[in-house]
């Protein structure tokens, strides 16, 4: 090995020690600092079952899907709401949806998942519940009061495709059992959407927690495995609008699902209100990037983490001098 060469070695083992060192810096920041990051609040509910074998199964799947927030993710009992029966109204769902949007900071997490029966007239979809069924631009209209959070508004119904346009919005994933209204059938994606959070095969990137993203494709898949499994024409197709390829998706979970930056800075200061969103939009890309590492190039892979992390270290430490003020 001649001098360049080990020049060029030096260079490269000293630039991968930093990569190392930097990126246990910015896990280390997470952790360090005090109370309150980010919260989760989940909002769950079941619609009409119709007949006991229906009433099984959408309390079994909401059950579970409850069961993985607070056993597995340690979501607290305070920041999940869950509705069913003489409880799920229009009115009840209005008044669950004002106190989420009352108790919670921007930039939180707020996961809606419906779980039931559907309908479509040939121009407007609903979801069917006790009374009057809401709409989707009834829903459109109740979302609209959690603007300022991160939306994950989850529809597994029959005819929940014809919810895609009118609930789409900035700051909201939106996922459907049906790609059209016209997929009428019952769906068996609720059932493999919840079964994603109990099941460690649907932690791709194995951060230890399953996220929107995973937990949809994980569905997807198991439901098309399903259909071809039994010889049946597939009838669902379960479909996301992100609005960003999946990177606001990659960063929702039924807890924390990572180590945080946890700050106690006043999010209404439009300094720290825009600091927030762009450390929220590099930790977007970082979930994104760490999904398509099995198909890229190691080196750079490696050269875009280091950027993305070292954008966030900067970001991060913008808002601890902001904290100290």
């Amino acid at each position: 090995m001649n001098g360049r060469s080990h020049a060029e070695h030096a260079e490269h083992v000293f630039s991968l020690r930093f990569l190392r060192v930097l990126r246990a810096l910015v896990v280390l920041s997470f952790f360090a600092a005090p109370a309150a990051a980010q919260q989760t609040h989940l909002l769950v509910i079941t619609g009409v079952p119709g007949d006991e074998e229906h009433e099984q199964k959408f309390t079994k799947w909401a059950t579970a899907f409850v069961d993985a927030a607070r056993k597995k993710e340690q979501l607290p009992a305070a920041n999940i709401t869950s509705l069913a029966g003489q409880a799920a109204t229009k009115d009840g769902i209005d008044k669950a949806v004002t106190a989420i949007a009352a108790r919670s900071k921007p930039n939180d997490n707020v996961i809606v998942l419906l779980i039931g029966h559907g309908s479509f007239n040939g121009q407007t979809a609903a979801f069917n519940i006790m009374g009057p069924d809401l709409t989707a631009p009834e829903w459109a209209k109740l979302m609209a009061k959690l603007s300022a959070q991160h939306v994950a508004f989850i529809n597994t119904s029959s005819s929940s495709g014809a919810f895609l346009q009118p609930m789409a919005a900035p700051g909201r994933v939106v996922i459907t059992a049906t790609k059209t209204g016209g997929e009428k059938m019952d769906t068996s994606f609720p059932e493999f959407f919840v079964e994603a959070f109990a099941d460690d095969a649907a932690d791709r990137d194995r951060n230890g927690h399953v996220s929107v993203l995973e937990a949809f494709e994980y569905a997807k898949t198991k439901v098309t495995q399903a259909y071809q499994q039994k010889g049946n024409l597939l009838t669902e197709h379960a479909t996301m609008d992100d609005g960003g390829e999946g990177r606001l998706a990659a960063t929702m979970f039924l807890g924390i699902g990572r180590g945080d930056v946890a700050l106690n800075v006043d999010a209404n200061d439009p300094e720290v209100k825009a600091l927030l969103e762009q450390r929220d939009t590099i930790e977007r890309d970082i979930a994104a990037l760490k999904l398509m590492k099995a198909t890229m190039d190691e080196a750079k892979y490696d050269a875009q983490m280091e950027k993305l992390l070292t954008d966030l270290a900067v970001k991060t430490k913008a808002l601890r001098e902001r904290q100290k003020k």
